[in-house]
């Protein structure tokens, strides 16, 4: 195996990223290279799905197929590799039908269909075995030896973007929005990739590219959750449990906690939320199930010890799921892309299984005497109605600065950075945040500014839209650039998803990006220098120093 998507990769061996026998996130070498393979199935699919499409014939079965198997190979999502044989199997299947139609379509037109190569003419073995000795061709540092790490680096770069952007749209078609135009553009990234681009530019230039894509789909996805849901309110969120039975929910999917929500009315089992489904309650058609009593734990390397601990069963629902404990695994469930091997997988939400174990299980026996809550629903629509107070805060000098401290957590060293960065900013500044790095900080009291508080939670990573409309909404009251804001963003960054946001971010202008706690091992010196001086991309450092730069820029 090789592997080297997040930032979870290994950094001790001569060639940075996981080559032993279980890559840092617990993936296996089975897993790890038939996700390699799937991809490469899925680029086959996309090669003739973009002609069929430029011939008025599109695939409309082939695009949420693509998004659904891509989204399986993000980091934490699917470490299953039974799944991935069958997913490989039925991307083959999909390929050949989107094939035919592609040639119909041509010969109908009186063209002659083109003869394709790579991917498109792939053929998989009948069986894992045979799948795993093809692997090696399709591993995603394939053609290193020719090509150089500049080209195979910037060729990751795309393919994680492509990753983000199809977790992104995943989520938004399962809540009803399709837009053809991502459909086009995930198809067409992923038909470039086929062709084992060579040139550097032009690889640089079509990853930001990606990065104005994935505005598109954030958009898309703000729609549907906001127009499925309702806009998100400012809510307090218990954050200690209360007597009765239970269940926690875990990963990104708001229609998975809503379709739960629903099953267990009535049932006398109260819902609780994990990690980055802590914004589910900012939304009002779910808060309005009064058994959504709370939020339980923090972020997603920290399940194992929290899910040991709570007495009832847990449901995964998209990425972030870590190696079971045998503590708990007995009574974990996983749904949508996500699995584990010998954890059940629940189809179709039907969650009978999983109110039945909640059922048996002890619940909380008594409500924890002390309260405690977490304020969340900072999304656009509520910041944006009070704009004026905000802006008016800014030009009478009780608000100097904003700063942005958002994206993902995890276990390595370097992030304690960010609750320092946050903790550190001055009184007279605003703290905006999003993602599950939240919960280094979140628990502390940051207090107001003229009644506006100082910490606000704008959601998921999933909602990095809100905070892209805030920017640009201060930015026109203003009158100036996304780079002329007194605004300073933080990013922690983990995941493939966060490589889309952040190619979003340089899309849209934003400079002076603070990214760690490191950079991700696929960008080269070279490619990094590059970042740097294109789009002035910073590493962090130490965070009081940080933040006195920051407000030092500003001031000037």
């Amino acid at each position: 195996m090789f592997c080297y998507q997040c930032e979870q990769a290994d950094r001790t061996g001569e060639m940075l990223g996981c080559a032993g026998p279980l890559g840092n996130c617990g993936k296996d070498p089975a897993t790890a290279d038939l996700q390699d393979v799937l991809i490469h199935a899925v680029k086959g699919i996309a090669q003739y799905a973009t002609r069929a499409r430029a011939l008025g014939a599109p695939d409309e079965e082939a695009a949420p197929f693509i998004l659904y198997a891509v989204f399986t190979t993000l980091t934490n999502v699917n470490f299953n590799p039974t799944r991935f044989v069958a997913l490989i199997q039925q991307a083959a299947a999909v390929r050949d039908r989107v094939r035919a139609r592609y040639e119909d379509a041509a010969r109908a037109r009186g063209q002659q269909p083109e003869q394709l190569t790579g991917p498109a003419r792939w053929e998989p073995a009948a069986d894992l075995d045979g799948l795993l000795r093809q692997a090696p061709s399709y591993r995603v540092d394939a053609g290193l030896g020719a090509v150089g790490p500049d080209v195979v680096g910037l060729r990751s770069l795309h393919l994680y973007a492509i990753k983000g952007i199809c977790a992104y749209s995943y989520h938004a078609h399962v809540l009803g929005q399709q837009n053809d135009d991502v459909s086009a553009g995930v198809e067409e990234a992923l038909a470039y990739l086929a062709e084992q681009p060579t040139e550097t530019e032009e690889l640089l230039a079509r990853a930001v590219g990606l990065g104005r894509l994935n505005l598109t789909v954030m958009e898309m996805l703000d729609a549907a959750n906001t127009g499925t849901f309702g806009p998100q309110q400012p809510t307090a969120v218990r954050t200690t449990p209360v007597a009765g039975k239970a269940i926690l929910v875990s990963g990104h999917d708001l229609r998975d906690l809503a379709a739960l929500l629903e099953q267990t009315k009535d049932t006398g089992v109260n819902v609780y939320t994990h990690g980055e489904m802590l914004p589910a309650h900012a939304y009002p058609l779910l808060k309005a199930y009064p058994h959504l009593v709370g939020n339980y734990g923090g972020a997603w390397q920290d399940q194992q010890r929290e899910f040991t601990k709570f007495p009832g069963p847990i449901l995964m629902t998209s990425n972030c799921i870590i190696e079971p404990y045998p503590a708990y695994r007995r009574r974990i469930f996983t749904t949508g892309p996500v699995g584990w091997p010998g954890v059940r997988h629940l189809a179709d939400r039907d969650f009978s299984a999983l109110i039945k174990a909640a059922q048996a299980m002890p619940g909380f026996r008594a409500d924890e005497p002390e309260e405690r809550f977490i304020t969340v629903g900072f999304g656009r629509d509520a910041l944006l109605s009070v704009a004026d107070k905000v802006t008016d805060a800014v030009r009478q000098g009780a608000i100097r600065h904003f700063f942005l401290v958002g994206g993902c957590d995890g276990p390595t060293v370097g992030r304690e950075y960010y609750r320092d960065f946050a903790l550190g900013a001055p009184d007279d500044s605003v703290v905006m945040t999003l993602g599950c790095a939240k919960y280094r900080f979140n628990g502390h009291d940051f207090g107001e500014i003229d009644g506006i508080p100082r910490l606000l939670d704008l959601g998921q990573c999933n909602d990095a839209f809100s905070a892209v409309k805030i920017a640009q909404a201060l930015a026109g009251a203003f009158e100036c650039g996304l780079d002329e804001l007194p605004l300073t963003l933080a990013l922690s960054w983990t995941e493939q998803k966060a490589v889309a946001v952040l190619l979003s971010l340089l899309a849209l202008g934003f400079r002076n990006i603070h990214l760690g706690p490191s950079l991700p091992v696929y960008l080269t010196p070279g490619l990094v220098a590059a970042l740097v001086d294109t789009f002035g991309l910073r590493t962090i450092g130490d965070p009081a120093i940080d933040v006195a730069a920051a407000l030092e820029r500003s001031a000037s």
